[in-house]
């Protein structure tokens, strides 16, 4: 890192009183982690880095090779603001090393800045805008719970409560992180919101997504309540998703208007949606990563379920939004907020640019309510299912070389490890629904 860039950091250390700092990372699953260190610390974490144990870390590396890195990203530098002005707390997102400088490659931060490189070899700047959805719940005797805070429903105006302070208090803390934030509104189902950031490019995005969460539920707790990216927290509501919005850009242009295409789309813009259709099935592995995620993805609760695409059909699984010039953009609505988002974003470029350098075709669009079709409506127009559950979407993702290919085999190895363990657990388990449906009967 150079000396000068150095040099000015830690001046800007000084002049926000910052007393400690956290160098943060993540783990495989996207949860975040992170090492607090003194101020007294700082010119040696960004001159040399800061030295951890990787075996603790949830698909990192084995203990006889456990000696990591933490080398910060100067341009993530921001203050806590719910933190005291006073002796202030300041955060880094880290990128992950091995003991001898080399980056790690099970570092998903790193897994998507070499999808990025990859991309950037034909010119192209891969930029994403998520909307996150999340549920805020009472907390009782200190422990989470899924009674609601409120009952409001979609874009309601409810009278002043504790979740619409909340949600003000998130918007603010955000914006003074550096967040460009464009709304903020009641969800459909009763105590789900979502607040909604300005696009950018997806390494700076997804850093965005886990300071979201990581603020998110830290401004709830402070106010006694709980806030949740669970898929499916509550049978019979609608779920939370990530709709991703996507696009290219290249020469400092969008890269998928085209005035003169058909819907004004360019061919980048459709080769990329052909290779979204196309490997949309391993995507799901990384964009839906739990057990409880495949809950969402059912018909009849506005989550797509679908392979398909269509220029303004929400029940399609790829949309691309009606604005156009530099705001063209495609909107792939199956992820979650429960996904590490720098995977998920990796996955998604390597499809949509295998589309693009292979010029996939994406079939047909489909302007129909797709919840409404039959089995054999959709076998006729080859609409086909998202997996229906983990253990399937991880075979589908060791089936599909791109993308195993841009996640690495560290990645893939460890990611299908998480899965065969969740899956037996959970359908090895005995569930409340059997018990209620079977003890009496049999």
């Amino acid at each position: 890192m150079p000396g000068d860039a150095v040099t000015e950091m830690l001046e800007r250390i000084e002049k926000d009183n910052v007393k400690f700092l956290r160098l943060q990372f993540t783990d495989l699953l996207g949860m975040p982690k992170n090492v607090a260190i003194p101020v007294s610390q700082a010119k040696k974490a960004l001159t040399d880095g800061i030295g951890f144990d990787g075996s603790s870390i949830e698909g990192f590396v084995r203990i006889e090779e456990s000696d990591m890195l933490l080398k910060p990203d100067l341009e993530t530098y921001t203050v806590l603001p719910w933190r005291p002005r006073e002796n202030a707390v300041a955060r880094f997102i880290c990128d992950v090393h091995k003991a001898n400088g080399e980056p790690f490659e099970g570092d998903p931060r790193y897994v998507l800045r070499k999808a990025m490189e990859d991309a950037k070899k034909d010119g192209y700047t891969f930029n994403t805008g998520p909307e996150l959805e999340f549920f805020l719940f009472k907390m009782i005797d200190g422990k989470p719970t899924t009674l609601f805070q409120d009952v409001g429903g979609y874009f309601d105006l409810a009278p002043t409560d504790l979740a619409e302070n909340v949600r003000r208090d998130i918007v603010i803390a955000l914006e003074a992180m550096g967040f460009e934030i464009e709304a903020s509104h009641h969800e459909v189902a009763e105590s789900q919101h979502e607040i909604d950031f300005k696009y950018s490019d997806a390494l700076t995005t997804a850093d965005r997504v886990v300071t979201f969460k990581f603020a998110t539920k830290t401004l709830a707790l402070m106010a006694g309540l709980h806030a949740t990216f669970m898929a499916k927290p509550v049978y019979g509501i609608n779920g939370s998703g990530m709709h991703v919005n996507c696009s290219l850009a290249k020469d400092g242009k969008n890269a998928f208007y085209d005035q003169g295409g058909k819907l004004q789309l360019s061919e980048t813009a459709y080769y990329f949606i052909g290779g979204l259709v196309k490997h949309a099935k391993a995507i799901t592995r990384v964009a839906n990563p739990t057990v409880n995620s495949y809950k969402r993805l059912v018909p009849g609760y506005e989550a797509p379920c679908y392979i398909s695409w269509s220029a303004s059909n929400r029940s399609a699984q790829i949309r691309v939004p009606a604005p156009r010039g530099n705001s063209t953009r495609v909107e792939f609505r199956s992820p979650d907020p429960t996904c590490n988002p720098y995977l998920a974003f990796a996955a998604m470029l390597a499809a949509g640019m295998d589309g693009v350098r292979n010029k996939i075709a994406p079939p047909e669009s489909t302007n129909k309510n797709i919840f409404h079709m039959t089995l054999a409506e959709r076998q006729e127009t080859g609409i086909e299912t998202l997996p229906g559950n983990l253990y399937e979407a991880n075979l589908a993702l060791l089936a599909d070389d791109v993308v195993c290919k841009a996640l690495g085999k560290h990645i893939v190895d460890a990611l299908t490890c998480i899965a065969e363990a969740e899956w037996d657990s959970f359908r090895t388990a005995v569930h409340p629904w059997e018990v209620e449906r079977y003890l009496a009967t049999y």
